[in-house]
């Protein structure tokens, strides 16, 4: 088997001060950081400038999206960008909190983790309710990439025809089902 057998996407951002060039140049560090022996870089997006979520909660972002392949469990990999966020600074002092650095999951092969049950209910769970709770394990695919457009628009760069294994949409497919005033503040670097 390929060391480098498992497919995938990874969400990158930084809002960690009203600097937008300060921001990218982290994410691009954090990105460089990344690649390894166990973690082959196939596919990099452009960077985007992104309005904070949920609005005012601190300064605009930069996100990016990379495909990577991989012989690492999901929470070995989630554990190494633990490591990598805090070797750049990151703080958890509140949720949506300004960050230096916020490396995310979203996808990992197909799997649906830890039940396809579990990951709907979150899916489902409405907008007020995901602002006061977040869930407590691991989540495949991102409960939320389908609703948040600082994550596809990235992703339509580099993996335009992934398919949600529980949506069974298309990254494109779910951007398009967007409103346009989702899609509008996330502009190229």
């Amino acid at each position: 088997m390929d060391k480098y057998s498992i497919k995938t996407l990874i969400a990158l951002g930084s809002n960690a001060n009203r600097d937008l060039g300060h921001s990218l140049e982290l994410v691009k560090a954090a990105t460089l950081q990344l690649e390894g022996e166990r973690l082959r870089i196939t596919a990099t997006s452009q960077f985007y400038q992104t309005p904070c979520f949920p609005a005012g909660a601190g300064p605009d972002f930069v996100n990016a999206a990379i495909s990577v392949e991989t012989s690492m469990s999901a929470k070995a990999l989630m554990a190494l960008f633990h490591e990598v966020e805090a070797q750049f600074g990151r703080e958890r002092p509140s949720r949506w909190a300004p960050r230096t650095l916020d490396i995310d999951l979203i996808a990992y092969g197909q799997d649906v983790v830890p039940d396809r049950h579990e990951v709907q209910r979150w899916i489902d769970l409405p907008l007020e309710v995901q602002k006061t709770v977040a869930p407590d394990e691991l989540l495949l695919p991102h409960p939320r990439l389908q609703d948040r457009a600082f994550v596809l628009i990235p992703l339509m760069d580099i993996a335009p025809g992934w398919t949600h294994p529980l949506i069974g949409q298309t990254v494109k497919e779910m951007l398009d089902a967007l409103p346009d005033s989702e899609k509008t503040g996330v502009r190229p670097l």
